[in-house]
């Protein structure tokens, strides 16, 4: 078990994030209820430990090349399953309120048992769709930070995304390497819904043979 520990310590030290024994105890406790609540849900394709940390725990992180999340008071992750990328950028950013969004009961359930088991607080749940919830007030607007690691193209995610930004706030969204044709072409929707791409950063996830972009849209 130090091992591993150690070993989540590393990678995500690899971000130049530097996590205590507390958040490395979470880090590790999120990946052992993952794989014990995979058994019986379908929450994710990867279960081994090694390549949880590098393609969930430190993909989720790699945000920190294109943002400060210390600028950051709260963010929304839309459609974000089993709790990717919100839930580790909590557990790395203790100070950032954190609303995770999904639309199926079951993998909201598992979400709350995870804050539950690792004591996290200033996060909340919502179980819905993303259109209905951003019509709200309260959620509308409210947001420094909304981000998404969902696999609908980027002009869809923008209008789901957008709604929940407050101006000058950002949505980031995390898309493989090869997305340079879907960019372009959300470029016309992003602009109608009051945002522009002002980012693209490309690069491969340490540790793998992922490519990944990470789309900057300013609000």
């Amino acid at each position: 078990m130090e091992q591993k520990l150690q070993y989540i310590v590393d990678k995500i030290g690899e971000l130049n994030i530097q996590i205590n024994e507390k958040q490395t105890e979470q880090f590790f406790r999120y990946y052992k209820l993952l794989v014990e609540w995979n058994g019986f849900m379908n929450l994710t394709g990867i279960t081994d430990f090694e390549e949880v940390v590098c393609k969930h725990f430190v993909d989720s992180l790699s945000i920190i090349s294109t943002k400060d999340m210390s600028t950051v008071d709260n963010l929304i992750d839309i459609g974000t399953g089993a709790g990717f990328p919100g839930l580790p950028l909590k557990i790395a950013f203790p100070n950032v309120n954190v609303t995770l969004l999904d639309s199926l009961n079951k993998r909201i359930q598992f979400l709350n048992h995870v804050i539950e088991e690792t004591g996290l607080t200033d996060i909340e749940t919502i179980h819905g769709r993303a259109e209905d919830f951003a019509k709200k007030k309260e959620y509308r607007e409210c947001f420094d930070l909304c981000v998404s690691r969902a696999v609908a193209n980027l002009a869809t995610l923008s209008e789901y995304c957008l709604p929940f930004v407050k101006v000058e706030g950002e949505f980031i969204s995390y898309k493989s390497g090869d997305s340079d044709e879907e960019i372009r072409d959300a470029e016309f929707a992003v602009k109608v819904l009051g945002g522009k791409i002002t980012d693209v950063d490309k690069f491969q996830l340490p540790g793998t043979d992922m490519g990944r972009s990470l789309v900057k849209i300013k609000k």
